[in-house]
């Protein structure tokens, strides 16, 4: 294994390096699981800086890939739990921490999962979200993950720089949507830089964004979260109708949702991407009792809305 690519410390994965593992494991990346890795080693470590990761923290990464993002921090965090989809990885991911960072092979554990099925994790309870996460599922992985540890504290992940700025848009903005909303449920939201398509192999066809959670109490409400963002679903759902037309469905008629809108105190003209999630809240508690019952189930894993892409551009490893 080569170690003479100029990488800031030689533990850290760069180029020939990462090249030398996928040829030796016979890796070839896939688009269908977004696989684009991470071959500098500068960008890993700006990555680890921007998640404010110390050495108190245990990082739970999603989508570790051979292993660049999970060695340096490795390098910083107490523990460190990659879940890792593909078995061939996940297998020899262990082996890469050993050879490559041995001290800290004990404060590492692997779950091969989809992060979607994830429910409980090994070792203490995360206290950070670090990943870059495959485009096409990304939204749908981050609000799972957000929803089933409620200790995780802070989020930096890498996404398609679309799905970046669908995330922290705020109310107003053109791309406020469904993945907006429902990430401000659980924390406060920002764009923390670009990522260029150069630092990774193969280069994908799209640029990259890190997008920063700071985890915050939900709204103070009456109703359930899953109640909100049925509202939320129905919003946007048909995005460029009234409140009045689209909560229809959701409250049972349109007089029904006028209703709703007016017990919270909201202008049944406007649209969904003008309200903030508390408004959304506010809405969901007025639901009249006559409407039909809210759907309780899985948060919606496709449509644009949700941070799918026509085109999963690759999973920044």
């Amino acid at each position: 294994m080569s170690t003479t690519d100029p990488t800031p410390d030689s533990f850290l994965l760069g180029a020939s390096d990462i090249r030398e593992l996928a040829a030796a494991l016979g890796v070839k990346p896939t688009k269908q699981r977004g696989q684009n890795f991470v071959i500098d080693g500068n960008t890993v470590r700006r990555i680890v800086r921007a998640a404010d990761v110390t050495g108190e923290d245990a990082v739970v990464e999603v989508g570790p890939g051979l292993g660049s993002l999970t060695l340096a921090l490795l390098e910083v965090a107490s523990h460190v739990t990659a879940v890792e989809i593909d078995p061939l990885l996940a297998a020899h991911l262990p082996t890469t921490i050993a050879a490559r960072l041995p001290a800290r092979a004990k404060d590492f554990d692997l779950v091969l999962s989809d992060a979607m099925d994830v429910t409980e994790l090994p070792g203490p309870p995360p206290t950070a979200l670090v990943a870059n996460l495959p485009y096409n599922v990304a939204v749908p992985v981050l609000l799972h993950m957000l929803a089933t540890f409620p200790s995780i504290e802070r989020t930096l992940v890498m996404v398609q720089s679309e799905v970046a700025d669908r995330l922290a848009a705020k109310p107003g903005n053109k791309v406020y949507g469904v993945p907006s909303v429902k990430a401000n449920w659980y924390a406060e939201v920002k764009r923390s830089g670009a990522i260029g398509r150069n630092v990774f192999w193969p280069a994908p066809n799209v640029d990259s964004g890190l997008v920063s959670l700071i985890r915050r109490d939900p709204p103070q409400t009456t109703a359930t979260r899953k109640e909100v963002f049925a509202v939320v679903d129905a919003a946007f759902a048909q995005r460029r109708k009234t409140l009045r037309a689209a909560l229809a469905g959701w409250a049972g008629s349109a007089a029904a949702a006028e209703q709703a809108l007016a017990g919270a105190g909201i202008d049944h003209k406007l649209r969904g991407e003008m309200l903030t999630v508390e408004q959304f809240a506010a809405i969901a508690e007025h639901k009249p009792v006559a409407g039909p019952e809210t759907v309780d189930g899985p948060e919606p894993v496709a449509g644009p809305e949700n941070g799918a892409e026509p085109e999963p551009a690759g999973e920044a490893q």
